[in-house]
């Protein structure tokens, strides 16, 4: 069952003139959350970026699918979290029903099918963790 809300898209989020949303109804952005240039945004349902987030140029959040055991291959889907400051780099993928962790750092080109832990940086094909993410301030 396919949930329907009203966009949600604080004032201080960017979203680039060349992304691609899908449905435009399922796309919460919080505070200065961005998505760049480029980006496709395949929210069948509800994906959601947390505030100082950034998805970054080329990446494809994807939050549906097709159940590949009934022979009909329905439609699936299942929403989409990117939690605060986290960034998900350029060209990657984001699977349905995953969340990535706040702080979380997808690398480029990477394929994420599963939950992204806080505070962690993973990347490849599929998505593997690298190292834990660690913030020096200035």
């Amino acid at each position: 069952l396919l949930r329907l809300v009203g966009a949600k898209i604080s004032d201080t989020a960017i979203v680039h003139s060349s992304a691609d949303i899908y449905c435009p109804w399922n796309l919460i952005m919080e505070e200065y959350a961005c998505i760049a240039g480029n980006v496709i945004c395949y929210n069948v349902d509800i994906v959601t970026i947390g505030p100082h987030a950034t998805v970054s140029q080329y990446a494809y959040l994807c939050t549906a699918s097709h159940d590949i055991s009934k022979i009909e291959v329905p439609l699936i889907s299942s929403p989409i979290e990117i939690k605060s400051y986290s960034w998900v780099a350029a060209s990657s993928f984001i699977g349905m029903g995953v969340t990535i962790g706040e702080g979380a750092v997808v690398g480029a080109c990477s394929s994420v099918f599963k939950d992204v832990e806080p505070w962690t940086v993973v990347g490849g094909m599929p998505a593997k963790f690298i190292k834990r993410r660690v913030v020096n301030e200035c």
